[in-house]
Order: C-alpha cells, then sequence, then structure tokens
C-alpha cells in the first residue's frame, strides 16, 4: 500500500515509530504540507498538519477518493474553537462554556467581565495565546502582545490542577496526566496513567467526542471539576501521543483498515 504523511514533521517520534513498523511492506511518501498539489497514487493518508494549505491539499486527496485521516473538515473544526464548543455543547458533551470576542482589545474594553477568565486564542495553533487572567491590568497587559489576536473565553473552572490527556487512536485509548499550564507551578511534563485509572465514564466521554466530531486520532483535555465531574475544554486533531506504549502499533493499524 501507499501511504502519505501529511506533515511539517516527519521525524515527529510518533510518526517515526509508525513508519517504522510500516516501511518495508508498504510503501511511505511525506508530503509537503505548503505543496499546491501532489501527485501519484496513494491509499490513505495521515494529517498531521493544520495549515490552510495543508487542509487543502488533504481536501484535493478526499475528493480523489484517498481516506484522510482525519478528514479535512474533522481537523479544520478542531482549529476554530468558537466552532468546536458549539458543536460540543449542541451535542450534549460537557465543554467549557465559550464566548467569542472579535480581538483581545476589544474584549479589554468590554466593562463588567467576571474574573478569573481563561483566555484563548481562536484558532488553535503551535504556540496560540493560552492564558488565565485575573484581572483588568493583567488583561491589558497581554494587550501589548495580542491586541489584535481573535479570542474566545471560558470562566476559569476550579480544579485540582492537572490535565486529564485522553487520546484515541481508531478504538485504543491511552492517557497521561499533566500539571495545566494554568497552574501556578506551569506545566509538567505528562505522566502515565493507565486508561483503568480514569473514573468512571471518562473513557466513554472521551469515545464520545470522537463521534461528535468525526475523529479518528483525536486527544480530548479533560480537568475534574471540583464536584469530580468531568469538563472539557480542548479537543486536539491528531495530538502528539508522546510517550505512550501502544501507539505507534495502534497507529499502524488503524492506517492499513483504512486503506483497506
Amino acid at each position: 500500500m501507499r501511504i502519505g504523511l501529511l506533515t511539517h514533521r516527519p521525524d515527529h517520534p510518533l510518526l517515526t515509530a509508525t513508519t517504522a513498523l510500516l516501511t518495508g511492506r508498504h510503501h511511505i511518501t511525506v508530503i509537503d504540507p505548503g505543496a499546491s498539489s501532489s501527485s501519484g497514487h496513494l491509499d490513505v493518508c495521515l494529517l498531521k498538519a493544520r495549515t490552510p494549505s495543508a487542509l487543502a491539499l488533504a481536501r484535493s486527496f478526499e475528493e480523489r477518493g484517498v481516506p484522510v485521516l482525519n478528514s479535512s473538515s474533522a481537523t479544520g473544526r478542531c482549529q476554530d474553537r468558537t466552532r468546536m464548543a458549539t458543536l460540543a455543547r449542541s451535542a450534549g458533551l460537557p465543554f467549557a462554556a465559550t464566548r467569542t470576542a472579535p480581538s483581545l482589545e476589544r474584549l479589554a474594553a468590554e466593562t463588567g467581565l467576571g474574573y478569573p477568565l481563561v483566555v484563548k486564542s481562536r484558532h488553535s495553533r503551535r504556540d496560540d495565546l493560552v492564558a488565565r487572567v485575573d484581572d483588568a491590568s493583567e488583561l491589558t497587559a497581554l494587550c501589548r502582545t495580542w491586541s489584535q489576536e481573535p479570542v474566545v473565553t471560558q470562566e476559569f473552572t476550579p480544579n485540582n490542577g492537572w490535565d486529564h490527556k485522553l487520546w484515541v487512536i481508531g478504538d485504543q485509548l491511552f492517557a497521561g496526566l499533566r500539571r495545566s499550564e494554568l497552574a501556578p507551578e506551569g506545566r509538567s511534563p505528562t505522566l502515565p496513567l493507565a486508561p483503568d485509572e480514569l473514573p468512571d465514564g471518562w473513557a466513554a466521554l472521551a469515545r464520545s467526542v470522537g463521534s461528535v466530531f468525526a475523529l479518528d486520532v483525536y486527544g480530548v483535555d479533560v480537568i475534574e471539576t471540583a464536584g469530580g465531574a468531568p469538563l472539557i475544554v480542548d479537543v486536539n486533531a491528531f495530538p502528539g501521543v508522546r510517550g505512550q506504549s501502544g501507539a505507534p502499533h495502534a497507529l499502524a493499524a488503524l492506517t492499513l483498515r483504512a486503506a483497506a
């Protein structure tokens, strides 16, 4: 089979390990996400790039009948946090209440904002804005760098400061625990967490996200609220899933199933 990797980073650990499992029996082609087109037959394409040009190229593969994991439309839905929240909440998922502002500058000009707030770039990307804001002066300070950034805000929900990182590849679930970047201590390395150590219902919740967003390879960031209930704060298409034993095998198996 001919397998395409649409990615800026073919050396990413997950892709490297997956490629090692497939090379020899299958032909792997790395595709430049900035290319306007790509010739040659593919049986399946892994979309691990999120730029507009990468999504357009993935759509062109889909129009030719090539299965793409994840689809261009599903990947695009996860890049817009406004669309993400609307879809999740309309489907009944416990997603953080989210509102949108055209720019951080416009948000800072509003009165009556309730603090603390979590402020994020509307469009998810590498090194985007994600910050806890405790008062108006902190919001004004952010404007020095991010004034024209379209943003979303979420009410800060008290929690224990740890993010549950849930990853799904096909029918397999992986999990980790990481100190939130919003915690006073800052982000920590991800600690291993066996799926059977998750609270009841959380594994099923992660899989429900895949159904709602039409994702095959994805991550769900969940915090445990003070009452113990899960609250989804982000959904990521094709995350890194670093350090998870079995993840490359799961991705290789999913790739071959999609191609078949």
